[in-house]
């Protein structure tokens, strides 16, 4: 089971930062400030396990994120009567020089652990936060594999994986946990800031460099769909980096060079928009209208409709018939309509859309007339979001 701290702390947080927690039980004196991508998702999996009540799962041993050595051993609950000197000051024993560090405390372990994360993470506050929108885009393109393509080697491929992979904090870590032989446990929760700084940098660096891949492109290439898609993505894992580079700076760590935020690319996929033409072509068509909706909802996502010789077609089949109802007077028209938005480049239906509606009146003529005006309102409400969301999840191949 992932266990995403934003569950943790209600109302603290809409969305965590795509992260990891790891769960080493070292000391201060001895934690690993060269730890590897695969370290940290080792020690985030035996954390996991341990709030889940499980052994720490063991591994073959590699350093990638696919292949994660053997998890570390969890910390030793202390049940001395002594209470340590963090629980109620928890910079005595993690200088702020070196550590960003939080108390947690509860009834049972597991929530004290949950709870110390939770205050570490708000610690950065909403700083650190990405659009629910952005991580989830981010972090199906790397489990579907689709970033694959778009890194320069296999260990820049491994720290995106890793980071696509977490759910809180790179680098954080729980300490010590102290039982008060009463009722409450409490757990100290820390982060080596040494050791952060260079997770966070290596995530960042190879995530600018699957952006510069993602945007290198000739001009065919980019005014496509394929080139909006890229542009978009691109957006997303800028928007990822944006997070790293203000956790770093909390810290006190420099972010990497060549950071930009998302809406730069956003702005370059809207101009790529406005260079791509969607032709669109509707049979049976009654005075324009059902080509005017379509042609609206693609001009409100910023796309020109028309011209000829488009790579893109909007093609709309338009199907009506009369329909009879036992003792009723009325007139009634079906209406069905068949939308396909197709890249006749490779022949493919990139968007199919289709419903049917009915419509009654006294008169055939005004039953048809009102069929149309029913499937025009309905394309106005329907077309531009569902094409808006499939763009929004149109991803780059290579």
């Amino acid at each position: 089971m992932k266990l995403s701290v934003s569950c943790i702390c209600s109302g603290l947080l809409c969305c965590c930062l795509l992260s990891v927690f790891s769960a080493c039980g070292s000391s201060p004196s001895s934690a690993n400030s060269g730890a590897s991508a695969g370290d940290a998702m080792a020690s985030a999996q035996a954390a996991l396990d341990r709030m889940d009540g499980r052994a720490p799962a063991q591994s073959g041993g590699g350093s990638s994120a696919s292949s994660a050595p053997a998890a570390r051993q969890e910390v030793t609950v202390n049940t001395s009567r002594t209470k340590p000197a963090w629980v109620d000051s928890v910079d005595s024993a993690y200088n702020r020089s070196q550590y960003v560090a939080a108390v947690g405390y509860a009834s049972n372990r597991t929530m004290a652990e949950r709870n110390a994360l939770a205050n570490l993470v708000a610690f950065f506050g909403q700083s650190i936060q990405a659009d629910m929108t952005t991580t989830n885009t981010y972090r199906e393109a790397v489990k579907n594999g689709v970033t694959t393509g778009w890194t320069d080697d296999m260990s820049m491929e491994n720290t995106i994986q890793t980071s696509a992979s977490m759910d809180t904090l790179v680098g954080a870590e729980i300490r010590e946990v102290w039982y008060d032989s009463n009722s409450t446990y409490y757990a100290a929760a820390v982060m080596e800031k040494t050791r952060t700084a260079q997770l966070y940098s290596d995530m960042i660096r190879a995530n600018l460099n699957m952006i510069g891949n993602l945007v290198t492109m000739n001009q065919a290439e980019k005014n496509s769909l394929e080139g909006f898609s890229r542009y978009q993505f691109a957006a997303a894992v800028a928007d990822i980096n944006i997070s790293y580079g203000n956790l770093l700076k909390l810290i006190g760590a420099a972010p990497p060079d060549g950071i930009k935020p998302g809406d730069d690319y956003r702005l370059e996929a809207q101009g790529i928009a406005r260079a791509i033409p969607i032709g669109v072509t509707v049979r049976n068509d009654k005075s324009g209208r059902i080509q005017g909706a379509f042609a609206k909802a693609l001009s409100e996502l910023g796309f020109r409709s028309g011209g000829t010789n488009s790579r893109y077609v909007l093609d709309v089949g338009i199907v009506t018939s009369p329909v009879e109802f036992p003792n009723n007077q009325n007139k009634f028209t079906r209406i069905e309509v068949n939308a396909d938005l197709t890249d006749t480049s490779t022949r493919s239906v990139l968007v199919p859309y289709n419903f049917n509606n009915r419509e009654g009146h006294t008169s055939q003529s005004e039953a048809d007339n009102r069929a149309y005006a029913a499937a025009e309102r309905k394309i106005g409400e329907e077309y531009r979001d569902m094409l808006s969301e499939y763009l929004s999840q149109l991803l780059p191949k290579r």
